[in-house]
């Protein structure tokens, strides 16, 4: 087996891909899988459609230079539904082995597919609860009297450039 490892966080100050490049690098020398290339992303959110690497990863993919790809966690790959379920149907055409080192999916089975389309689903869950709860947090301090967003003045050492409001303006009034 050939895989493309991909690796992803959501914050580039908070975390790191540390934890998950030792658990797949030790899966793999375990189960004897040869690492065709690695791919991350840093920073971007799972939601996300289009990141950099990932976007790399799919196209190496395409192009059949390897037959397996491997994750840390499902939601490391995606967290939307209709994404995930795109790129499982992309996969299964291409005859790509997908593993989740700490989700133990095997999607040759009905099982599997089964256990991965619940898996799926709970990742969008656990995503749109995240957000309700962000929103929830931002109502509750607004509802207090605190101010929201970067203290005006704190960052602003040098005049801002307006050029981008200006040519957006110019644009839109064209």
């Amino acid at each position: 087996m050939i895989a493309g490892i991909y690796y992803r966080v959501s914050t580039r100050d908070k975390q790191d891909l540390g934890m998950q490049k030792k658990v797949i690098q030790e899966y793999c020398e375990r189960e004897n899988v040869k690492i065709y290339k690695e791919y991350e992303d840093h920073g971007i959110s799972g939601s996300k459609e289009s990141r950099p690497g990932f976007d790399k990863l799919m196209s190496d993919m395409r192009d059949n230079k390897f037959n397996a790809i491997i994750v840390y966690k499902l939601d490391r790959i995606g967290r939307s539904l209709s994404h995930l379920v795109k790129m499982f149907e992309e996969f299964r055409k291409k005859d790509i082995k997908f593993i989740s080192v700490t989700q133990n999916f095997n999607t040759e089975t009905p099982e599997g597919r089964l256990q991965l389309g619940m898996m799926m689903l709970l990742a969008e869950y656990e995503r749109a609860i995240t957000i309700s709860r962000i929103h929830d947090g931002l109502a509750s301090a607004k509802s207090k009297g605190k101010t929201l967003g970067r203290p005006k003045g704190s960052k602003d050492t040098k005049r801002r450039r307006t050029s981008g409001y200006v040519n957006r303006w110019l644009e839109k009034n064209k």
